[in-house]
């Protein structure tokens, strides 16, 4: 009797141990491809202290590609790295850069990328107009989230830590907007095109 009741135990956590791996390991891929796009290397902006990664990128790719617990739980698993200690964000900084100038765009992704999940809708490659309008939702969606919430948070911090008004803090990043805004071109279409691999 102990012995059947030990086995159905053992078969009841075997189902639940797959589905926790199998909910967890795209956000942990995700976390640690924003470490590796902070990695990577910097573009510095003249006039901010803040530099340009791919780690937008990779935010977006998230939202666009995950639902969105999950998409929230790889940049929580990201922030939470960096809160640590472990030099995960861009100049293998860590604690100190959520108290530094970028700190807002640091904590925007989590927001951000809760957002674009959940207003990419569903994929539907079903024909090219059917892809072509997958493909607009997501650019909306990771415009929206990827950039309208990230630089929100970014600026309002930013501003808030510097003592600089917002004004000029909005100014002197409209590099990275430009920037953001072409990565949100590409993610889109990059991940319309994953979706359909998918199918």
């Amino acid at each position: 009797m102990q012995t059947s009741h030990t086995t159905a135990s053992a078969a009841a956590t075997t189902p639940l141990a797959r589905r926790i791996v199998a909910a967890s390991w795209k956000p942990v891929l995700f976390a640690v491809l924003m470490w590796l796009s902070a990695a990577a290397g910097e573009i510095p902006i003249p006039g901010t202290p803040v530099p340009i990664t791919l780690q937008t990128f990779v935010v977006m790719l998230a939202g666009l590609m995950l639902p969105w617990r999950q998409a929230g739980a790889a940049v929580a698993t990201y922030l939470a790295a960096g809160a640590v200690g472990l030099p995960v964000f861009a100049g293998g900084t860590s604690t100190l850069a959520l108290v530094g100038p970028s700190a807002g765009f640091l904590f925007g992704f989590l927001p951000g990328v809760v957002v674009i999940a959940l207003l990419r809708g569903k994929s539907d490659t079903s024909s090219f107009a059917a892809a072509a309008r997958t493909a607009g939702r997501y650019l909306l969606a990771a415009l929206v989230g990827g950039v309208v919430v990230v630089y929100a948070f970014g600026f309002i911090i930013q501003s808030a830590l510097t003592g600089a008004p917002l004004a000029a803090v909005a100014l002197t990043s409209m590099g990275f907007v430009v920037g953001d805004a072409i990565k949100a071109v590409v993610a889109s279409l990059a991940a319309a095109g994953l979706s359909k691999l998918g199918r």
